[in-house]
């Protein structure tokens, strides 16, 4: 779950050039890495993830983050790399089975910090890019989190959680001496007191503080109980002021002392002297990630008037730097633009913004213009978007980058526009194996004649005289989109024979509000029939098997899985991850409760009790004879296991065939631990065999 224009394009459509759970056999490690032919469960282990590309002030090189999976600790680790713009000097600039990430050049280009946990806890380092000299720059016991430069290089600033004691049973006795007592109880007396891939939250609020560059003691800039840069979940988000004598922030001024769970922060510039602050927005809505040009003349940053809607498009706005003259730059985009950055020149800001499940880098100038500069950003091995940037001092830009054959590399971006894939970082894996190739569909709804935008994804070696059998791949959110962007999931699903589908029904994201929000209030719903829609028309092509369909989804697609074949017994079996069942419970057990109530339904379950109910997946429960199987992480705090566990109950009281596989240690996604992402392949693979109508 995560917190356009409608015309049918019927012609358009191209061509994008072990550890088993004991439920079927898995090569081993050692033997699939001599092997060819197509992808197989145990290349997780090989993938490799390109992020978080920081280009230098002159336009040379760029930094990114290199994340890999080592597969004798089963663990992933993330390292430093740096590449020319012109494609040579690919090499590692850290090494070693550690966490490395956040680079950042310092204004002059001599230096980069980082964040990295080599020390034991993750601290601020520094390194001279000349010599190679790194040093440690902090010694704190709660992690930093967005740390930039000041403009003339001196400071550092970052966020950091400010502990505040937790509630605790009083009047406890000591132990005695060499006693070993059990681990206290732990009381909660806050809403959110637990949050996915977070686990339990430390009790404190988030602050802004400065050192030193070459080093000292970090002093705290802003104050009091409350969060700044964000809600304090997992961090805080800041940028400097460009004299280097003050922050530009967001906050919520009305939640000293209270629990926030919905965004009503304003802008502030805080200044570092004396930590004073001035507000600059003021509206019933989130304003955020503020950044002042290089002038000092203007602020940009996003927001929206909140409507309490299940989506809602945030704008790129600027501001004269004193709060007046606010203009929204994005009017008329009906898209969400996110992750700005101006230009060195102060003429306008480069944001990224997804288009009909595309990742765009595109320009919205100060006097109005704008334009795409690049397309296919993104590359997180997976059809969702993700995507990072930074530019230069010349204006050209580095960007992480995917298409659905390329699963994630660095590119370049130069002054004429022309993109240039610098790394090649998966390219062993690839050389050893056959990917499917992937086709755009765009088809209509049965339910209204909408046009629906999906993928087809074929087997290697794909024969269109065959007949095959089908996946239906869902995707999450459900405010959330797919795209031609790789996805290894999928393809290792087309590896072992598949045609897999995957679309954008309604409620998906990057094809404006309208669509987006026919599912508010109304979902799970009608979606199902855009889904139906979509198996109906590949089943046309004439390559499938109508008697050989699955499906399969995760978190809202978990929920639409449940939907569907709540609704149909056309799919032979279903694999359901992490799903959300009862509406009742989810609101009142999961991490987003405040936000599902407040946006995905109107009002609490027991004032709109038929509302949630209607909603469930346990209304239509009866009606289901699909074998399902439910596949769920036990630390998932956004869906917890209590869903599934309702759901696999559920079935086995009405002799459903079903089967419930809990992931020890994972949270929502199930990927924490490499081993675990091959158990959650393998698990729904092997249900989808255990009930195919023919054994090949």
């Amino acid at each position: 779950m995560r917190p356009v224009s409608q015309t049918a394009r019927p012609g358009r459509a191209s061509l994008f050039a072990v550890l088993a759970l004991g439920l079927v056999h898995a090569p081993s490690v050692a033997q699939a890495g001599a092997e060819s032919g197509p992808l197989q469960v145990e290349d997780l282990f090989e993938l490799e993830i390109a992020a978080d590309p920081q280009i230098s002030p002159d336009g040379r090189s760029v930094v990114y983050v290199r994340q890999r999976a080592d597969v004798m600790t089963d663990r992933r680790f993330s390292n430093l790399w740096i590449v020319g713009t012109d494609g040579t000097g690919h090499r590692p600039l850290t090494t070693g089975d550690f966490s490395d990430a956040s680079p950042r050049w310092s204004p002059d280009g001599t230096r980069l910090l980082f964040v990295s946990d080599r020390t034991g806890d993750a601290q601020i380092h520094v390194r001279w890019m000349d010599t190679g000299e790194t040093s440690v720059v902090t010694n704190i016991t709660e992690p930093p989190s967005s740390p930039r430069w000041s403009p003339d290089g001196s400071m550092i600033a970052f966020g950091k959680l400010v502990p505040v004691d937790a509630p605790a049973i009083s009047g406890m006795p000591t132990p005695p001496e060499g006693a070993e007592w059990a681990e206290p109880a732990r009381v909660v007396e806050r809403l959110v007191y637990r949050f996915d891939q977070l686990g339990y939250l430390p009790h404190g609020y988030y602050h802004a503080f400065v050192i030193p560059a070459e080093g000292g003691t970090p002093r705290q800039i802003t104050s009091g109980r409350a969060h700044w840069g964000g809600l304090g979940i997992g961090g805080l988000q800041l940028s400097w002021g460009p004299e280097s004598e003050s922050l530009f922030l967001s906050h919520d001024p009305t939640s000293d002392g209270k629990e926030v769970f919905v965004g009503d922060t304003e802008v502030f510039e805080v200044r570092i002297a004396d930590g004073s602050a001035t507000q600059l927005t003021d509206r019933r809505g989130p304003d955020d990630a503020p950044i002042a040009s290089a002038d000092g003349r203007h602020v940009a940053y996003f927001g929206m008037d909140d409507r309490y809607q299940g989506f809602q498009l945030t704008h790129l706005y600027v501001m004269n730097r004193d709060g007046s003259g606010a203009r929204s730059l994005s009017d008329g985009l009906d898209r969400s633009p996110y992750s700005a950055t101006w230009a060195p020149d102060g003429s306008g800001l480069y944001a990224l913004y997804d288009d009909e499940g595309v990742t765009k880098v595109g320009w919205f100038g100060l006097d109005g213009a704008r334009r795409v500069l690049a397309e296919g950003a993104g590359g997180v091995a997976r059809a969702y978007s993700g995507a990072s940037y930074s530019v230069a001092n010349d204006g050209s830009f580095a960007m992480n980058y995917t298409t659905p054959a390329l699963p994630s590399d660095i590119a370049f971006v130069g002054r004429d526009e022309s993109v240039r894939v610098l790394t090649s970082v998966n390219a062993d894996l690839l050389a050893k194996r056959t990917i499917g190739e992937v086709e755009e569909i765009w088809y209509e709804s049965s339910h209204d004649g909408r046009p629906v935008q999906g993928w087809i994804i074929k087997p290697p070696d794909f024969d269109p005289s065959r007949r095959y059998p089908l996946i239906l791949e869902i995707h999450g959110g459900p405010f959330a989109n797919y795209g031609p962007r790789f996805d290894i999931e999928k393809q290792l699903m087309a590896a072992e024979g598949y045609v897999v589908l995957y679309t954008n029904p309604r409620g998906s994201t990057s094809y404006g509000e309208e669509f987006a929000n026919l599912i508010h209030h109304a979902y799970p719903g009608d979606d199902l029939y855009d889904l139906q829609s979509g198996v109906d028309a590949v089943i046309e092509k004439g390559y499938v098997d109508p008697d050989e369909l699955y499906v399969v989804g995760g978190s809202g697609g978990g929920v639409l899985t449940a939907w569907l074949v709540g609704h149909t017994d056309r799919f032979r079996a279903a694999v359901s991850w992490y799903p959300v069942i009862n509406w009742y419970s989810f609101v009142l057990t999961a991490d987003m409760a405040a936000y599902g109530v407040r946006y995905w339904f109107p009002g609490l379950p027991w004032d709109n009790v038929e509302h949630y109910e209607s909603r469930s997946l346990l209304s239509v429960v009866e009606n289901v004879r699909t074998p399902t199987r439910i596949v769920t992480g036990e630390e998932d705090y956004r869906t917890p296991m209590s869903e599934s566990e309702q759901y696999f109950k559920a079935l086995k009281l009405l002799g459903v065939e079903t089967s419930l596989v809990r992931f020890p240690g994972e949270p929502h996604g199930i990927r924490r631990r490499p081993s675990h992402h091959i158990g959650k392949m393998l698990s729904t693979l092997e249900w989808f065999r255990r009930y195919a109508a023919t054994t090949s």
